[in-house]
């Protein structure tokens, strides 16, 4: 538990993201460059052709958005039952950069969707509850700018998080339900059912995703910090 509040203090969490953000963008850059040039050069599929390259920006998408909701509600739990300090702002923090993932995840799986099914979008479990994800994403952010009390927003908004997580295993087990959209061919009990010269690529594109995302969310944990410091100073409050 002791670790969990390390950060807590916004002047130990800017020091020690101040040092740490350089280093994750870089990474976060030449993974994502490697993974593009990989899944750039890779063969056409003998079923997709060439639609199969979309997959290396939905599904790193996908999981992304999905990553950073359960981050969100974790967040959002540790302000609700802890009361951790910089909490409910990195729950606030992470919401438009969640949303923004989804968005990019509906919009390229829409993309692969029409060659592979003849139209952009079908109201099946998989793309209706992505679909849903957004909405709560959007929702959470309508909730925080509602309420100017930032406690009772906070409270209000991590409540809201805490329920929407349920949609994440409704999400990731849609697809057992005999659903259009396709199914697990990555984590099984039996292995992958994807070629390699496709794994490494997606992979690698989804771990680049990942760290883009925490490079994103700390620098926007940062600048709310900064921001309620530029707010407590003019109402004159201490820091």
């Amino acid at each position: 538990m002791a670790s969990m509040f390390a950060l807590a203090n916004p002047k130990r969490f800017m020091d020690a993201s101040a040092q740490v953000l350089p280093w994750l963008a870089g990474t976060a850059s030449l993974v994502l460059v490697v993974g593009f040039f990989l899944g750039f050069v890779a063969p056409p599929d003998y079923q997709q052709g060439d639609t199969v390259k979309i997959m290396f920006l939905h599904v790193p998408a996908a999981w992304t958005a999905m990553m950073a909701y359960g981050l969100m509600a974790l967040t959002s739990l540790f302000s609700l039952v802890w009361r951790h300090p910089l909490a409910d702002v990195a729950a606030k923090s992470a919401a438009p950069l969640g949303a923004v993932f989804t968005v990019l995840g509906l919009v390229t799986g829409s993309l692969w969707g029409r060659p592979m099914w003849g139209t952009y979008w079908v109201w099946d479990a998989r793309l209706t509850s992505f679909l849903l994800l957004l909405f709560l994403y959007l929702g959470y952010i309508a909730l925080w700018n509602a309420i100017d009390d930032e406690v009772r927003a906070a409270r209000a908004a991590s409540i809201l998080a805490l329920v929407g997580a349920v949609n994440l295993p409704i999400i990731e087990f849609s697809v057992n339900w005999h659903t259009l959209h396709q199914g697990e061919s990555i984590v099984r009990a039996d292995g992958p059912q994807i070629a390699t010269v496709f794994l490494w690529p997606l992979g690698l594109t989804a771990l680049g995703y990942t760290l883009l995302f925490f490079v994103l969310w700390t620098i926007r944990i940062r600048t709310e910090i900064l921001e309620r410091r530029a707010r407590s100073m003019m109402l004159g409050e201490p820091t």
